[in-house]
């Protein structure tokens, strides 16, 4: 594989956009971008095409409604306490607090707004 970064794009279904976007804008204290209108209710992370990092956006769409825990995707953090603590004002629930991964950091996982369950990695 010549990517060193497989992982390219991901989206997250979810079945409010306005509700989902002020939860993962309160729990990352990041800023997600209104896609173009013809393109649907799509809301993107923040990203630097140029580098390595994975980004995505929330997906509203009719056809694809919120369906849980059908795939985890993992935020990258600093410390994963510092988002977890942020979850549930934002309307999110935590369902496994940050625990350890062994030599590969730490893991919490989330449910946010819309019943997807999303994971937060860190090294310390």
């Amino acid at each position: 594989m010549a990517n060193v970064n497989p992982v390219g794009w991901f989206d997250i279904n979810v079945s409010n956009l306005t509700r989902a976007k002020k939860f993962y804008e309160t729990v990352f204290n990041i800023q997600l971008v209104d896609f173009p209108v013809e393109w649907g209710k799509q809301s993107a992370f923040p990203s630097d095409y140029e580098g390595l990092n994975i980004s995505g956006a929330l997906v509203e769409k009719e056809d694809r409604p919120a369906n849980g825990n059908n795939t985890i995707v993992y935020f990258v953090s600093s410390d994963c306490t510092t988002e977890e603590a942020r979850v549930e004002d934002a309307g999110g629930k935590i369902i496994t607090p940050k625990m350890s991964i062994g030599a590969f950091g730490f893991v919490s996982l989330i449910i946010d707004t819309e019943g997807n369950t999303i994971g937060l990695h860190s090294r310390q």
